[in-house]
């Protein structure tokens, strides 16, 4: 699999947040992604968040990283908005974009394992650790961008 280099501007995504890790999502008796999503779907988020603009994706945004792969950081589920209080600012910037289409959750998971297996074969690309989001386009289409720093 080849990613995509696109530049994006900065955008804002709303919705709701918790604060994980990796080592935290490896065990499924304190893992808090699923639950996250499994709420968000539930509440309806995406129908009644305010501010919304019209990108009909659903996002889950990986912000305020305490550091690296191994430290904590929050990830957003969420929708584009214009603003607000409550907004998680997506970095603008140059992203790696890996793509996948298949059934949810475990083409998602695939991906992410073949991402961190791109970044294993590929050291000299490195991370921003500012903001990663993936895209949903539909219910088995993501795009999930990696903040990268080019030389």
């Amino acid at each position: 699999m080849q990613p995509q280099l696109q530049r994006h501007q900065g955008f804002n995504i709303a919705g709701l947040t918790v604060r994980t890790s990796n080592r935290t999502e490896n065990e499924p008796h304190s893992a808090r992604m699923s639950k996250l999503w499994t709420r968000f779907f539930d509440e309806r988020v995406y129908a009644v968040t305010p501010n919304r603009v019209d990108d009909m994706r659903l996002y889950g945004v990986y912000s305020a990283y305490e550091s690296d792969a191994q430290g904590a950081f929050d990830l957003t589920t969420g929708v584009a908005v214009s603003g607000g209080p409550s907004a998680v600012k997506v970095e603008a910037g140059d992203y790696l974009v890996f793509t996948g289409q298949g059934e949810m959750p475990q083409m998602v998971l695939a991906l992410w394992e073949s991402i961190w297996q791109y970044f294993e074969q590929h050291p000299e690309i490195g991370r921003s650790y500012r903001s990663d989001f993936e895209a949903y386009s539909g219910p088995d289409q993501v795009a999930i961008h990696i903040g990268v720093i080019l030389d």
